[in-house]
């Protein structure tokens, strides 16, 4: 799979605004449209756009609060743990992590008492250390032109 610094360019372009048309894309990248929907659809074969989404604000939801919980599973009971995980509605994401914990889980709540609700619901088998998150100093979901794919210029 090879990419260039123009389709480096579209995918920076759709992670800022999914919603663009190929019209517009193309402008922004110095292309014509059909150019741009054949290099889109390239790279939408290609795996490297899995699909497209919009941004959510949580705190208009009534989310106001999240938390990242490192899990300490006792006995390795991944089976138990995994299957809670996906089906839990606030976790976010969750990674299976190295060092002193097994997992680190972000979670989305309301309020407090639901913090204490999901680690009641896992204590059986598990150990938790929970941290509260006061503010997001940096959050990044769009990767630009620094990528190992590229060659060098």
């Amino acid at each position: 799979m090879k990419i260039d610094r123009v389709d480096m360019s579209i995918l920076t372009e759709l992670q800022k605004d999914a919603r663009l048309s190929m019209r517009e894309l193309g402008r922004l990248v110095n292309l014509s449209a059909p150019s741009v929907t054949e290099r889109v659809k390239r790279l939408e074969e290609q795996g490297l756009i899995e699909g497209y989404s919009i941004q959510v604000n949580r705190k208009k939801l009534g989310f106001t609060m999240d938390c990242l919980i490192e899990v300490t599973l006792q006995h390795g009971d991944h089976k138990r743990f995994k299957p809670f995980i996906e089906s839990y509605p606030t976790v976010l994401s969750c990674y299976r992590i190295a060092g002193k914990s097994c997992y680190m889980v972000l979670l989305t709540v309301s309020q407090l008492d639901e913090i204490e609700e999901f680690i009641d619901a896992i204590s059986t088998y598990a150990n938790t250390l929970t941290h509260v998150i006061f503010s997001e100093v940096k959050v990044n979901t769009a990767l630009e032109q620094h990528t190992p794919m590229l060659p060098e210029a």
